[in-house]
């Protein structure tokens, strides 16, 4: 195994407790809650006073002002544990920084300290059923009266949706200006008006709640406007390097997770008086995941690097999150065939992963639109000269 060079004695002390705690507090209601489609809130609050909540906002505002990998340390490790609930890194990742990052003073005191304690749980409201990766046709509105917008609208595939106490809900301030009519709010779940559909029924990620919303004459003050008025494209393009990121960080944990199961379990099965990891089938097979985990691992960690020294661009995360999606879903195939009708089995973590694994060539957005940024980069340059 190459030696990862990005965590410090604090990063392993408090992987350590994080790994305790999704031991004790996760892995054994993990099963019920993808029954149920929900997570309960106390864990939400139990993973607050761990520490485990937004570790990266500054102690002003109540959080730890801990660099990124501690929030690092927690993706990895829910993913090493094969639990994708509860949703922590819309939460942390996506909620939390665009609040940190846009938000008022007023905003970032009332909302930021009851995310790291887990009494105010976030959700990210984009997607509307005609509007996915392309962020820019989204139809929701915000109409100015006074000092309030109205908004009305629907969102759907919202992580969070059941349990979320606020969306960081983007509208259309201007119909007409396409990008550049999209205005960022904060929309408070209790707000009249505001109303969850049902809890998604998913192929995977089931203990994870993801609903329909809807916002029928949702008022609110202009006060609750996230960045200026019209802003909101520009300031969603800024975070989605991070958003990607945070998809291939998963994605090259379960893969390294899968391979460890497939290795336990074809050392000890037996098939023709041998076990299964005597076949060369098998040790070909699990050659090219371990090949595909290194590789992974290494880009990943440069990518961790490069966000953290702010060089991050959308076409390397672009990248990391294509490749990292594709490896991430041949991995588990692969290695479900290894664990035979065992791996077809819910109760086996190879079973879960594989349905929870088709959604990563899609969530963030999809492969096909990471294929477009990489590809277009490719020729700006012969572009621009050609332009000029």
């Amino acid at each position: 195994m190459i030696e990862r060079r990005l965590f410090r004695e604090e990063h392993e002390i408090f992987r350590n407790t994080v790994r305790r705690f999704i031991e004790t507090e996760i892995v054994p209601f993990h099963a019920q809650w993808e029954h149920d489609g929900v997570v309960p809130r106390d864990v939400w609050l139990k993973a607050g006073e761990a520490g485990m909540l937004c570790c990266t906002v500054p102690e002003e505002y109540g959080g730890l002002g801990c660099d990124y990998l501690f929030d690092v340390v927690v993706f990895e490790e829910l993913a090493r544990a094969g639990t994708t609930g509860p949703g922590f890194l819309i939460h942390c990742d996506l909620v939390a920084t665009y609040i940190r990052s846009f938000g008022t003073e007023e905003q970032k005191k009332k909302w930021l300290p009851k995310m790291v304690t887990g009494e105010a749980i976030g959700a990210l409201g984009m997607t509307e059923p005609h509007a996915g990766s392309d962020l820019k046709a989204i139809r929701t509105r915000a109409v100015r009266d006074d000092d309030d917008y109205v908004i009305s609208g629907q969102k759907v595939f919202i992580s969070n949706g059941q349990s979320c106490d606020f969306v960081v809900l983007a509208t259309k301030t201007d119909t007409n200006a396409g990008a550049k009519g999209i205005t960022l709010f904060i929309v408070e779940a209790d707000r009249p008006g505001f109303r969850r559909g049902r809890n998604l029924e998913k192929l995977g990620l089931k203990a994870q709640d993801t609903s329909e919303l809807f916002f029928d004459e949702v008022r609110v003050p202009a006060t609750n406007m996230l960045g200026g008025e019209n802003e909101g494209f520009k300031l969603m393009m800024t975070k989605l390097a991070q958003e990607r990121l945070a998809q291939a960080i998963r994605s090259a944990s379960v893969i390294e997770a899968v391979l460890e199961w497939t290795v336990d379990y074809t050392a000890e099965r037996k098939a023709f008086g041998q076990t299964i990891a005597d076949f060369q089938n098998t040790q070909f097979k699990l050659a090219d995941v371990k090949t595909a985990a290194t590789i992974g691992r290494v880009f990943v960690d440069r990518c961790i690097e490069m966000f953290m020294e702010g060089k991050l661009d959308a076409v390397d995360a672009a990248m990391a999150k294509m490749w990292l999606s594709d490896e991430h879903g041949k991995a588990v195939d692969e290695c479900l065939q290894l664990f035979g009708g065992w791996g077809y089995m819910w109760e086996y973590p190879i079973a879960r992963a594989y349905a929870d694994a088709r959604i990563v060539r899609i969530a963030g957005g999809s492969i096909e639109v990471m294929k477009m940024i990489i590809g277009r980069s490719l020729f700006a340059g012969k572009r621009a000269a050609r332009d000029a």
